[in-house]
């Protein structure tokens, strides 16, 4: 059994903020690199960002700057923190995990259900 949740997403206006968070739980051996992807209507699913468990972190271009990613090892936990948010931001954004159950499988990758981001003009 394993699960990963986000929450935190919502409405907010251009300019604004929201905080993501996502906890894994189940069975945890170790938790490698986090990330958050996102999707928008009629559009592939992008990498936002990532996080290694060592804490080196990736952004896409687009929001360098705006958003920063962390995590909480104890907690299992990855937050994306969203600044200065705009219209382009809009999309279903997914949490995502390089998870190893066991020490004695390859770790697989593991996905939340989605948190609607919707950031009005």
């Amino acid at each position: 059994q394993v699960q990963l949740v986000e929450s935190g997403g919502g409405l907010v206006q251009a300019g604004g903020s929201l905080r993501l968070s996502c906890e894994a739980s189940g069975s945890i051996f170790s938790i490698n690199r986090m990330g958050w992807y996102r999707q928008a209507p009629g559009k592939q699913r992008e990498l936002v960002a990532a996080i290694s468990r060592g804490g080196s972190t990736n952004y896409a271009d687009s929001v360098k700057g705006r958003f920063t990613i962390s995590r909480d090892n104890a907690k299992n936990t990855v937050y994306l923190q969203m600044n200065s948010l705009k219209p382009e931001d809009t999309a279903v954004y997914y949490c995502n995990a390089n998870w190893a159950t066991t020490p004695w499988r390859s770790p697989n990758d593991y996905w939340g259900q989605g948190t609607q981001v919707t950031v009005s003009l």
